[in-house]
């Protein structure tokens, strides 16, 4: 694999992993299909979180480009907790410094990275495979990036956008994290 895009879903109704994208959200996902329609690299494979809005995302792409969406678990989005957190932010911020802080029920940033890197190792050894198409959730995205880039982090997180996109070109020695969309 040469590269990896990683784009974030649109705007959605919701943080359930059944929240349909909103009337903008529907709009944003037309927008991004003629936007990575353009792209200069042909995408070869798209992989998506099962949840709704990720799907719903990219499938306008997918269809214009007669790509299947394969569904991978592993790009579902993070658990932080399974009980209610009251200093949400707070918590995610202390997760994003300690790697290993998991709340009960909860994953932490290295569990993460681990699932997402057996995904990514899987598809490295694809040679047939050139440039995936990654379609995940803020947490999720922001942990992987930072993987590539360690300044990426809390405050990356707090920039995400909805949409997001991003490349990472697996050849280079160095692995630049490239944001490619702007509102």
């Amino acid at each position: 694999m040469k590269n990896l895009f990683i784009v974030r879903h649109c705007l959605a109704d919701g943080q359930h992993k059944d929240s349909p994208l909103t009337d903008v959200g529907m709009r944003q996902a037309h927008l991004l299909s003629v936007y990575l329609g353009k792209n200069e690299f042909a995408i070869d494979k798209i992989i998506s979180s099962p949840y709704l809005r990720a799907i719903e995302s990219i499938r306008p792409f997918a269809e214009n480009s007669n790509l299947t969406i394969n569904i991978d678990d592993r790009l579902q989005e993070r658990i932080l907790s399974n009980e209610p957190v009251d200093d949400w932010m707070e918590v995610l911020e202390q997760s994003f410094s300690d790697p290993d802080f998991r709340l009960p029920g909860g994953e932490s940033g290295n569990d993460v990275i681990q699932r997402t890197n057996g995904l990514i190792d899987s598809l490295q050894s694809q040679p047939d495979v050139s440039n995936v198409l990654l379609v995940s959730h803020g947490n999720l995205i922001a942990l992987l990036l930072s993987r590539f880039n360690p300044d990426f982090g809390f405050e990356g997180w707090k920039n995400l956008q909805n949409p997001d996109v991003f490349l990472i070109n697996l050849e280079e020695e160095i692995h630049a994290v490239n944001s490619l969309w702007s509102n």
